[in-house]
């Protein structure tokens, strides 16, 4: 990860995303470039005027990193569809990871999906870094979720690449199905005996996440493995603040292999509940796939 790239609309949220990518790239050594885009679907005159102003303070914004940080940084305002320019100006600067900041949280709407962020995660091809919780140190305890799927293997393999867990604790979860246990309750088969298949399940998922582990070079601090009880998403959350993680990886497709599946679902309800930071990260070419289905 030579260059890091932070979206910013200028406001507070993505200010948490800045302070992430420089506290990323003062460890790592890496290039930071700061990006705003300016939506081009509008009349000239305010596209000058806003590419005039986006371009003096985001000027003064990599000025600070340079001279108070010691980051290489350097400014770009492009025009366009955010999640578009943003996308366009990674492919430029040869980024290895995208930082954004937290969605909006409104009550009485959901307004995640089709937002900026979402269609960032959905074309990029590279990792995208969500910034949600106060940036104040690097990360001491990261959970991978997996699905055991080749897809989220080739995350586990780019997360690695990353570094961003270099001397944190790494919890690997497997969270399980056992569609059969729904039968069984119906058939009224005694509490004994459905524990002691979920118990045997559960054997068998540990065995197969340590093969995973082993697999892809992981080297976690711990393995957990949960049958699923409420939604894979929510479990997943739940899990993170049991143990204290302040990252939460996850990939963006599983094991279905369609296009935009996991990243409608388990990813994407991820991101839009998790209190802490999470990185979504994409197989390779995903997100020119998914941009051209877009």
């Amino acid at each position: 990860m030579t260059t890091i790239l932070a979206a910013t609309d200028f406001s507070t949220r993505s200010d948490r995303a800045l302070r992430r990518a420089a506290l990323l790239a003062r460890r790592s050594g890496a290039r930071l470039v700061l990006v705003h885009t300016v939506d081009d679907d509008q009349a000239e005159r305010k596209i000058a005027a806003e590419m005039a102003a986006a371009t003096a303070l985001l000027a003064e914004q990599a000025r600070t990193f340079r001279e108070v940080d010691g980051l290489d940084c350097e400014a770009r305002v492009v025009t366009g569809a955010p999640f578009e320019g943003v996308i366009a100006a990674a492919r430029e600067a040869e980024a290895g990871l995208i930082v954004v900041g937290p969605h909006r949280r409104r009550p009485l709407m959901d307004t995640f999906l089709g937002t900026t962020a979402e269609r960032i995660i959905r074309a990029s091809p590279v990792p995208v870094l969500m910034a949600n919780g106060v940036p104040a140190a690097a990360y001491a305890h990261a959970l991978f979720a997996t699905d055991l799927s080749d897809c989220s293997a080739e995350a586990a393999r780019r997360l690695a690449g990353l570094d961003l867990c270099q001397g944190a604790q790494l919890s690997v979860l497997y969270l399980f199905d056992a569609p059969e246990v729904r039968l069984m309750l119906r058939s009224s088969i005694s509490t004994p005996k459905l524990r002691a298949h979920l118990a045997e399940v559960g054997r068998n998922a540990a065995g197969e996440l340590s093969t995973f582990v082993r697999d892809t070079g992981l080297a976690p601090t711990g393995e957990v493995v949960r049958h699923i009880e409420t939604l894979p998403a929510h479990d997943i959350c739940s899990r993170a603040r049991a143990i204290g993680a302040d990252l939460v990886v996850v990939g963006t497709r599983g094991r279905t292999g369609l296009a935009g599946l996991v990243v409608g679902s388990v990813a994407m309800e991820v991101l839009r509940i998790a209190t802490v930071d999470v990185l979504a990260v994409p197989p390779a070419a995903a997100g020119a796939q998914d941009a051209a289905q877009g």
